[in-house]
């Protein structure tokens, strides 16, 4: 949890920096701050990040992309956000090349993983998806479906192209559905088939990257 709301105390300093400290004018702040309250992030925490972020010496972070080929060739995108990229980029190629894959060219797994916009929110029980599908075109609707989170809660998700995410936020927040969680995600178009073994190499490498302060998120294609 601790990493989690390190992750999240970096998206609020970054939104911010970009858009101001006031949400309401700042929807990628909005959607961070949305994002915290779905993990349980004190209230305080969050407000001590917008205002560490709103002070003129607060240090700013660079959002870099690296891709590569883990143990047995699967594909690995690796999200991250630092104030020191040497540091990170030779973490990064440090992971890789210790687990027996490579770091490669940004751009390279474009042809695996396609961004798309995510939203999930909880599913009333009178939820009629037919109709909010209908209601929901005019902001890019994809597709929608229901989950289950970890209790066994109907969770909806909804998801959009990634040029349409702040077209979606407009329409959910229009129609006053209360986003428990809206993140830019990476879908794998192709999927790698492991053993056990292999598959438990692969987890090996992810592990150590997600342990790494700089990393944001991780992805993957295997099954």
């Amino acid at each position: 949890m601790a990493i989690q709301f390190t992750r999240l105390g970096k998206e609020i300093a970054i939104a911010v920096k970009e858009g101001g400290p006031h949400p309401e004018n700042n929807s990628r702040l909005r959607t961070a701050i949305q994002n915290a309250k779905a993990v349980n992030m004190p209230k305080d925490r969050v407000e001590a990040a917008i205002k560490r972020a709103s002070e003129k010496d607060a240090k700013g972070y660079e959002e870099y992309v690296y891709e590569g080929y883990g143990p047995h060739g699967v594909p690995v995108l690796i999200e991250t956000a630092t104030d020191n990229t040497n540091r990170t980029v030779a973490n990064v190629r440090s992971y890789f090349t210790k687990a027996g894959g490579s770091l490669g060219k940004t751009g390279s797994l474009d042809f695996i993983f396609n961004r798309k916009s995510i939203f999930r929110f909880p599913a009333a029980e009178d939820l009629d998806v037919e109709e909010l599908e209908l209601e929901l075109i005019d902001g890019g609707l994809e597709e929608l479906y229901i989950e289950s989170d970890e209790e066994g809660n109907d969770i909806a998700v909804v998801q959009t192209s990634f040029e349409d995410f702040g077209n979606m936020q407009r329409l959910l927040e229009e129609k006053g559905i209360e986003v428990s969680s809206a993140k830019l995600e990476r879908i794998a178009l192709s999927h790698s088939t492991l053993t056990e073994e292999q598959a438990a190499d692969v987890l090996k490498m992810i592990d150590k990257i997600e342990e790494d302060d700089d990393v944001q998120a991780v992805y993957h294609n295997m099954d």
